[in-house]
């Protein structure tokens, strides 16, 4: 199949240059996916489907367009690529777009990163509704309202070509499972929980007693639920929830929010921002890795890229659009795998030394202001007290700016949630605002 779509790629290389385009850079592609869903013992959802595509981008005459078609047959590709070609040659000219340095393509790793798993390209649908209904059964409970459990993975092959001398194809295996429980509590109050992981291989994934049981658990932490009093003091951050800052810290560091002058840290590369506590590097060649690869969408080799350092942004996410209109050189254009550097303790050693906090295990909604760094979000969580975890909160809010929260950044844990690819252990914040009751 890799065979077939690499000579799919070339053929539209091959057939744009003869119409008159200057560079292509084409991707053809097949994915497949299974989502199996069963609520309260009773299946839901059986659903499978496989597509395939193939994508352009076109550089005609200082012009530039990119197009998608999902018909890979010869003639009718041949066809679409000419008309996308002439459509290019009618737009408006674009000094800053050119196809990327084809020495960006050089040293590419050989290394084996183990994204490939014939285990879940062997899962029959047996299987699955019968993992499906094993979460189920850990999901019973005398306040139980309803448990909704998923059974989740996917096939993904790509082949990519450019007309300046990239060769490039990959195949990716994931597969997810989960539980989301409702309970009955007091009143209308209806306490959720969550719970779900993923990953390239079969083997890293728990087995299904123990996230089923992890599910219920967490919606079991809900119950009895009350407003925390609005306060300043220590928020401490569990693993699953701290992707969701790391996300909103490091999402303006890219070339592009720099070009729109809507980023916080365009003034502020460099120089120490936030606590030297932190340490975050893009690492792409991690065995296994949910972001791994080998290259990114330009084709540009995959490497390590230190972005935090000593507390100070060093690198950008930077293409080669955006590159020009910055005049900085690319680095590479999108995340791969996100890693915070952990420290010497688990959660339950930091949480042991706080007199008084708030453990947050979710975020609901809120946003964040990418220019200033303001941000507003609602949470769920615990009470801590006395170096325990108490009463579970909820209806609370937590504001400020984010560089002044990272720059209050106390700790950071030894334990990093494995199942994504932003790797984030616990986090430990002084003086935090919160707004409760």
């Amino acid at each position: 199949m890799l065979a077939e779509l690499t000579e799919r790629a070339d053929d539209a290389i091959r057939v744009a240059r003869a119409a008159g385009a200057d560079e292509v850079f084409a991707s053809a592609d097949r994915t497949r996916g299974v989502e199996v869903q069963v609520r309260d013992g009773a299946i839901e959802k059986l659903e499978e489907s496989t597509s395939r595509g193939l994508s352009v981008r076109l550089y005609v005459r200082g012009r530039y367009g990119t197009y998608r078609t999902s018909d890979l047959r010869p003639e009718p590709l041949r066809a679409f690529i000419a008309d996308a070609v002439a459509m290019t040659r009618a737009l408006e000219r674009d000094p800053f777009r050119i196809i990327p340095d084809p020495a960006l393509y050089e040293g590419r790793s050989t290394e084996d990163l183990g994204l490939l798993d014939p285990a879940i390209l062997a899962l029959d649908m047996d299987t699955r509704i019968r993992w499906c209904m094993e979460l189920s059964a850990e999901c019973r409970h005398e306040r139980l309202v309803s448990a909704t459990v998923g059974a989740n993975d996917g096939h993904s092959l790509v082949a990519s070509a450019s007309s300046n001398g990239f060769r490039g194809t990959h195949e990716r295996t994931v597969h997810w499972r989960g539980v989301g429980v409702t309970l009955r509590d007091e009143g209308d109050a209806r306490p959720e929980g969550h719970y779900w992981v993923g990953a390239r291989h079969l083997a890293d994934v728990p087995d299904t007693a123990r996230v089923g049981a992890a599910g219920l658990e967490d919606a079991v932490r809900r119950l009895g639920a009350t407003s925390g009093p609005t306060r300043r003091t220590t928020m401490v951050v569990e693993p699953r929830a701290g992707a969701r800052l790391i996300g909103l810290l490091l999402g303006p560091a890219n070339a592009s929010a720099f070009s729109q002058q809507r980023s916080f840290w365009r003034e502020r590369v460099g120089a120490r921002a936030v606590s030297s506590r932190l340490e975050v590097t893009d690492e792409p060649l991690i065995v296994r890795g949910h972001g791994s690869r080998y290259y990114d969408a330009e084709g540009i080799a995959a490497r390590p890229l230190p972005i935090v350092t000593g507390g100070a942004l060093v690198n950008l996410y930077v293409d080669t659009y955006y590159g020009r209109k910055i005049e900085r050189p690319p680095t590479t254009g999108s995340t791969s795998n996100l890693v915070v550097r952990p420290g010497a303790r688990d959660l339950r050693a930091i949480v042991a030394d706080v007199r008084e906090g708030y453990l947050v295990t979710s975020w609901l909604g809120g946003n964040s202001d990418a220019t200033t760094g303001d941000f507003s979000l609602g949470l769920r969580g615990h009470r801590i007290e006395r170096g325990q975890i108490g009463g579970p909160v909820q209806e609370m809010n937590v504001t400020g700016n984010l560089l002044t929260l990272f720059s209050a950044l106390a700790e950071v844990g030894s334990d990093p949630w494995p199942y994504g690819s932003t790797l984030v252990p616990t986090l430990a914040f002084e003086g935090v605002q919160f707004s409760g009751a």
